[in-house]
């Protein structure tokens, strides 16, 4: 749903105090962003990205970015001890920050996120791998994924390859099911889901089409909180071929989404 939209939903609160929330919430913000700059400049996560120090700092500031924008945020499931490669559906920006709260990792993100202004220099500062939409380089990034796993990291994946609006799920795209089967670790597939105050899914904070990220975020800092449940699934063992745990993860995500 586009930032307007979701913008149009918040006038019926009324009042004055969900203005006021959103101006300190964006203060908060930017304090926050510029500290996690200077953090990895100080952690030298810009050269040395796969420091155990720069890891736990990244997700330290995940979760206390989530605080700033309210969340309330319900984690199912165990996560997989070591390291894994995650998959999961794709319903928003606020994804990656979810997910990384709750253990280190890195991600596979779309190319534009590395142009974006500082938040892209955070982003390759932590380790991001980025991939360009239809440029058929998913070979050579599953190999590069693979060669991280291999070194004992965690790495998540949305293999749809774009967003939707949390109700279902598009085709899952096997070729990145590579990377597990090369270094021969468990997929364990996560489902996010963003939930009204009736426990029903929010399409209000998918980030779809042709959202902008600063109309999104603007409308979002007037809620008073976002609710978001997070599961992870059961492990799946490598065994087979790409495709089969493509459909395997994708089977195990559907369930969730549906419950």
């Amino acid at each position: 749903m586009s930032g307007e939209s979701l913008a149009a939903q918040q006038q019926a609160l009324g009042g004055t105090w969900p203005q006021i929330r959103r101006v300190m919430r964006v203060a908060l913000i930017v304090v926050h962003l510029a500290w996690g700059f200077l953090l990895a400049l100080c952690l030298g996560a810009f050269r040395a990205p796969q420091q155990p120090r720069v890891l736990a700092a990244k997700q330290r500031w995940c979760q206390r970015f989530l605080r700033i924008l309210g969340t309330e945020l319900t984690v199912t499931g165990s996560p997989e001890g070591g390291n894994v490669f995650l998959v999961s559906n794709h319903v928003s920006w606020l994804d990656i920050p979810v997910i990384a709260s709750q253990r280190h990792l890195y991600f596979l993100s779309k190319a534009e996120v590395g142009e974006w202004p500082l938040i892209g220099s955070l982003a390759r500062a932590v380790g991001t791998l980025f991939i360009k939409r239809g440029s058929g380089e998913s070979g050579n990034k599953a190999r590069e994924i693979a060669a991280r796993l291999q070194l004992g990291h965690t790495v998540l994946v949305f293999p749809e390859g774009t967003t939707t609006d949390g109700t279902s799920l598009r085709r899952f795209f096997p070729q990145l099911f590579d990377a597990p089967l090369l270094a021969d670790i468990p997929v364990q597939p996560l489902a996010i889901r963003y939930l009204d105050s009736m426990g029903a899914p929010d399409p209000a904070m998918a980030f779809i089409g042709e959202d902008e990220f600063h109309h999104h975020l603007w409308a979002m800092l007037l809620r008073r909180e976002v609710r978001i449940r997070l599961h992870f699934c059961e492990p799946l063992r490598v065994d087979g071929d790409r495709k089969a745990l493509c459909e395997q993860a994708r089977e195990r995500i559907s369930q969730q989404l549906k419950g």
